[in-house]
């Protein structure tokens, strides 16, 4: 797994990504604001799916994030994202490392549906114990602050740090594929009896992915809290998982940046379907998944890739790309 060489080309995306706030309207910053969160619980997902797996039940870390900032502001009044950052990690961790002990057995559709079972079952804790979660009513996130400062969802300083921490996100997990586990991570897809010669343990390169996915989606999940202002049940319901797997493989799951496309491509196809087709949206969302299974399984980031090596082979290409 190697980041992309395309100096010039990533030159523009960072600017581009650096600059929007000053280059594009509130809607549009709060949009790629959700992008990144987005990308950072989709990593999570595309772990799983790097080696053989499927998961629809990742909502369960998601929501565990979620409602760690929930608890924080309805019992301390506490909204300081330098400790709740790492606190919806930890708590992501800790919800993963409890569950990952019975997932790390598991393959295939068993993985996929016990990972829906064990998110179902925190959906309806989360409705039942109304008197702590709020229920259907949920819970205010309020206005998150940095070291004192008030960083509202929308604005650019919240949006700086969550790129800032998408940023030290992709960079950690380029990290992690780029080691040994990582490795073994992505060959559990091919060959599970040769990574056990090797003198590695299935279940323990399952079980450090799952409890990553889980610190994963607890920050996302943090950062969800404050750029929505509402916590809820439906963090941990099915369809929020299903989100998850969608831009997955709308983005494609083989680059850590394909995700971001597919967060960044979700998001502005479900606003403007909502708006255009607000009765027919979801078939929308639905005809675009079925056109790149059919025609470009590898999702935007296989576009990307053929259009880059196209560019390549001409004569100018080589100038832009290099």
């Amino acid at each position: 797994m190697n980041f992309p060489r395309v100096p010039i080309v990533g030159q523009i995306f960072v600017v581009l990504f650096l600059a929007a706030p000053a280059l594009f309207p509130s809607w549009i910053l709060f949009l790629l604001t959700k992008s990144l969160f987005m990308f950072i619980a989709v990593q999570g997902v595309a772990l799983f799916l790097r080696s053989g797996n499927i998961t629809f039940g990742h909502a369960l870390f998601y929501a565990t994030g979620a409602y760690t900032v929930g608890f924080g502001t309805k019992w301390f009044g506490f909204r300081e994202l330098a400790v709740l950052v790492p606190l919806g990690a930890l708590a992501g961790l800790i919800m993963a490392a409890l569950v990952g002990l019975i997932m790390a057995r598991y393959r295939g559709v068993f993985f996929a549906m016990l990972n829906l079972a064990f998110s179902m079952i925190m959906y309806a804790a989360l409705l039942k114990f109304y008197w702590v979660t709020g229920g259907t009513d949920g819970l205010p996130a309020g206005v998150a602050t940095l070291f004192g400062f008030q960083l509202r969802g929308s604005s650019f300083g919240f949006y700086y740090f969550s790129l800032g921490i998408a940023g030290l996100v992709a960079y950690g997990l380029y990290r992690f594929l780029a080691s040994p586990l990582g490795y073994f991570l992505k060959a559990l897809g091919d060959n599970e009896i040769r990574i056990e010669y090797s003198g590695e343990s299935v279940r323990h390169v399952i079980y450090v992915a799952y409890v990553i996915a889980g610190g994963l989606g607890g920050i996302s999940g943090v950062l969800a809290a404050f750029t929505i202002g509402h916590i809820v049940p439906e963090d941990a319901f099915w369809i929020q998982s299903g989100e998850f797997v969608f831009i997955a493989l709308l983005g494609g799951f083989e680059s850590i940046f394909g995700p971001l496309m597919g967060a960044i491509a979700f998001e502005f196809i479900q606003t403007y379907a909502s708006k255009y087709f607000p009765l027919a949206w979801q078939m929308t969302l639905g005809g675009i998944m079925l056109l790149i299974i059919i025609f470009k399984p590898g999702g935007l980031w296989e576009i990307y890739e053929g259009l880059t090596s196209r560019l390549k082979n001409s004569r100018w290409g080589r100038y832009i790309l290099e």
